[in-house]
């Protein structure tokens, strides 16, 4: 392996990097650098995360750009707030023996005015948050006519968070001419319509395999039924003492809930999603970073901006909607040559798509059992020990040591020990004596899970399901995976819960297990959505699939009109605005669940 001096970089730089601690490059930044430093050519860089993307095209940049002008010379684009600011941090670093360089950082929730004017005293390198950048064009605070060089960085990710036709408008108002580097841990479709848009024969350097994840991780996926979850995920932390993890969940709601639930069991934990505010977000990351918080509970977008060397596990709550999206989540751990182990807790449903991702990633899963009470006592017991056998004495006790000897004055060695550490092991002891094995056997998945039609017919049988009859459908503006979602959330169950999802224009069927067919009823008894009563009953057609539509007629009709006091007009006219009202509600803070999912007891860890 070459080192940064045979890279060919500057005097300024290499002072730099000596700074940083940085003794060699890393594969991304030795392929990447030589290429970017001799020739204006654009380039295409697939690389995980935690690989040194940010050097690789920073240094080169740096060492093209003329710090002796006040033109945006360099313009770098990154999903999130949270990578903006890192990437301008590290820029700053980069570049803190060159004279007169500004680079100023342009993300949404900061003053606007602020950064147009530390763009107006003079900025070289512009980082910026799409959406951000966009709205500076439009208002005409920023000027990138002139620049040379731009960066797409994390453009899959960028592209999945829906911001192509931003990045579209923002390229349009560069010059054609300009080198543009584009860096991505996976290449889907879209990215490559990008680069085949905006690029000029890019060259193309690849570490390890497309979308491949890094062999620094090992993946393991534990199999439970999706109501024992949460409690998979508390025995998963509790084998692990040390922990130092990320938490992936779906929603911002699921992010948040987890985080409340994990923060009242006793552990160190926080949550980092898009409804906090920047300060929030800043405050999260801070404790995090100083280890101060063990484990964080985040969603794929927050999760962009984190750049954490030391995290020992990712734990995937929840698979991503996109399995490309899993090579980001693993790529938090096993960074700057450091292994780690990448968990996902999966439901029966949920293992077709463990070998999609197997494909991906090209990396196999094993498959493990969450612990039992007696192995995680175990691993807490010996933990608790090492601690203790490796703490440094302080020597202000010893002023206190006849007062303490002469308390356990008849007390053996082994009794003390014993009392000693039974303070600790007892309370983990008293939870998990007699706990349930939440594993479920790979053979008991069900074959015959599949989707038909567009509806989901996946699990339960008429012989140990319930069929329910519920009135809204289409017209509410539900189809099956809406409506499921809507369930699920209402009644805290998990995503496996409920199934047999069947959506008609003004009437929808569902199944749940015959064990929860009580709190189903129990729920929807004079229960309101948007003011408007939505009646649950048992179907007299408990099998699913296709029925008769009988209560299409005017039996139906008569349903709907009672439930919803013959205002079918105003019914159907709510059902077009529930998608903004949703969307605003997604941030409110959630209720303490009871359900078996979340909230059962444990003993009190100690803070960490």
């Amino acid at each position: 392996m070459s080192t940064f001096q045979d890279l060919g970089l500057n005097d300024d730089l290499l002072q730099a990097i000596t700074d940083l601690g940085f003794t060699k490059p890393s594969e991304v930044q030795e392929k990447a650098i030589p290429i970017l430093l001799e020739s204006e050519t654009d380039l295409v860089a697939l690389a995980q995360t935690g690989t040194g993307k940010t050097a690789a095209f920073g240094f080169p940049m740096l060492e093209k750009i003329d710090v002796a002008s006040r033109t945006t010379q360099g313009l770098i684009l990154s999903p999130t707030r949270e990578l903006c600011l890192q990437i301008t941090n590290e820029m700053k670093l980069y570049g803190k023996y060159c004279k007169g360089l500004n680079v100023v950082a342009v993300y949404g929730g900061s003053s606007i005015q602020d950064q147009a004017r530390e763009i107006k005293r003079g900025a070289q390198i512009i980082v910026a948050t799409p959406g951000r950048m966009k709205d500076m064009i439009k208002r005409r605070l920023v000027d990138i006519s002139k620049i040379q060089y731009s960066v797409l960085d994390e453009a899959d990710e960028m592209l999945n968070m829906g911001f192509k036709e931003d990045i579209t408008d923002i390229l349009s108002h560069t010059p054609v001419d300009k080198s543009t580097w584009l860096f991505s841990a996976t290449m889907p479709r879209e990215v490559a319509t990008i680069a085949k848009k905006f690029m000029n024969n890019p060259q193309e350097i690849t570490v390890g395999t497309k979308n491949e994840s890094t062999s620094n991780v090992s993946h393991e996926y534990y199999l439970v039924n999706a109501r024992d979850r949460y409690q998979a995920l508390k025995r998963l932390s509790d084998a692990n003492p040390d922990i130092f993890s990320v938490i992936f969940c779906r929603t911002k709601r699921d992010t948040q809930k987890v985080a409340e639930n994990l923060i009242e069991d006793g552990y160190s934990a926080g949550a980092l999603h898009g409804d906090l505010s920047q300060n929030q977000r800043d405050l999260v990351m801070k404790s995090f970073r100083n280890q101060q918080i063990q484990i964080l509970v985040a969603t794929d977008v927050a999760a962009r901006g984190i750049d954490v060397d030391d995290i020992t596990h990712v734990i995937n709550y929840q698979l991503p909607d996109e399995p490309e999206v899993y090579t980001h989540r693993s790529g938090r751990t096993g960074r700057a040559g450091k292994t780690g182990i990448s968990m996902v807790i999966v439901s029966k449903s949920e293992v077709r798509k463990i070998k999609s991702i197997e494909r991906i990633i090209n990396k196999k899963f094993e498959k493990k059992d969450i612990p039992d009470g007696a192995d995680i006592c175990e691993v807490q017991l010996m933990s608790l020990a090492n601690k203790i056998h490796n703490t440094e004495i302080n020597h202000e006790i010893d002023k206190h040591l006849s007062s303490i000897n002469e308390l356990f004055a008849d007390t053996d060695k082994d009794e003390l020990i014993k009392k000693f550490f039974s303070v600790e092991f007892t309370r983990f002891y008293n939870y998990y004596n007699k706990s349930k094995n939440l594993n479920v056997a790979e053979g008991s998945y069900d074959r015959d899970s599949r989707r038909e039609g567009g509806r989901d017919f996946s699990r339960g049988s008429k012989n140990d399901s319930t069929r329910y009859f519920i009135n809204v459908g289409g017209k509410d503006g539900f189809d099956w995976m809406k409506l499921k979602d809507f369930l699920k959330e209402q009644m805290n169950l998990g995503r496996d819960d409920v199934f047999k999802v069947e959506t008609k224009d003004s009437f929808s069927f569902f199944n749940t297990e015959n064990e929860l067919k009580e709190k189903v009823l129990a729920h929807f008894t004079d229960f309101k959505h948007e003011g408007r009563f939505v009646n649950v009953e048992v179907s007299e057609n408990r099998g699913g699939g296709r029925r008769n539509d009988r209560r299409s007629g005017s039996s139906g009709k008569r349903r709907d009109d009672r439930r919803s006091g013959g205002r079918r007009d105003d019914r159907k006219e709510s059902s077009g605005n529930r998608g903004d009202r949703r969307r605003s509600d997604s941030g409110s803070k959630p209720r303490r669940s009871d359900s078996s999912d979340f909230g059962s007891s444990r003993p009190r860890r100690s803070r960490r």
